[in-house]
């Protein structure tokens, strides 16, 4: 057998995933673009039709557009910024996979006596985390398909974009499905109202599909936990600590169901 040194093999994985998102993009991006370029052409004409139906004053609109072009740069340094922690972030991944066995050692060597059930627990976390990352990759296909498919049968155009925007907000819990169904109900409305009635309510029934249908049962495929305890998790966490705690609910509540088990086993042990 050959045997391949670990940070080669990593380097590898990395390598491999990064090559298929690029295909994936290849595939998507062309016609992402060119639906995109077509909407932004028809923004103005858009715009003014939608003012007209909201009774906005367009130099309200004109003044408050002003004073977001002012905040240009520290949007640019923002969106800068996140760039580099996502860069810093690979970086991280790529030392913690690399140093995985030396860590898991040194955090298990506080615990004399219980090295080994230690070592255990933090392989478990390890992976139901890994689970949860998968599972809300696949929760962001799920819904950016199911959007596609509904904009596309009630005739909305710029689909593609509209979808990809639905699938990128879904990592954003509670306020993310909200976000990502305005623009597309603000170009169904430019054809009609009831066009953008009927975009509301199938944003709508895809929100409630998501949220007691196909997020439990993803997640508890992906982290094996109960699926009223994944809607109370996130409940709860967004309750008290808002967007973040609405975001990192799942994980952290898998956390907590390894560490209570683990210590219920010892006890009855």
């Amino acid at each position: 057998k050959i045997r391949i040194p670990k940070a080669l093999g990593i380097a590898i994985t990395y390598i491999i995933i990064i090559a298929i998102i690029s295909g994936l993009f290849a595939i998507v991006i062309p016609p992402l673009i060119e639906e995109t370029t077509k909407l932004f052409q028809t923004l103005p004409p858009n715009l003014d039709y939608l003012l007209s139906i909201v009774a906005v004053d367009k130099s309200v609109l004109q003044n408050q557009l002003t004073e977001l072009s002012k905040n240009i740069f520290s949007i640019t340094l923002t969106v800068f910024d996140n760039i580099l922690t996502i860069i810093f972030l690979l970086v991280l991944t790529f030392y913690l996979l690399l140093e995985r066995q030396s860590l898991e050692n040194r955090i298990a060597s506080f615990f004399i006596g219980r090295q080994e059930r230690v070592k255990g627990l933090i392989i478990q976390i390890e992976e139901k985390l890994g689970g949860w990352f998968r599972g809300q990759f696949f929760l962001s296909l799920v819904i950016g398909t199911l959007s596609y498919i509904g904009l596309l049968i009630l005739g909305v155009p710029y689909a593609l974009p509209l979808a990809v925007v639905a699938g990128v907000m879904e990592v954003v819990p509670v306020i993310g499905p909200i976000i990502s169904a305005i623009p597309s109900i603000l170009i169904a409305l430019t054809i009609s109202p009831l066009l953008g009635l009927a975009v509301a309510v199938m944003y709508f029934v895809i929100q409630q599909l998501e949220n007691h249908l196909i997020v439990p049962q993803v997640m508890k495929r992906a982290v094996g936990i109960n699926p009223l305890f994944v809607i109370l998790a996130i409940a709860v966490g967004s309750r008290l600590l808002g967007f973040a705690g609405a975001l990192l609910a799942v994980p952290i509540a898998v956390v907590i169901q390894i560490i209570v088990a683990e210590i219920i086993e010892e006890k009855n042990i």
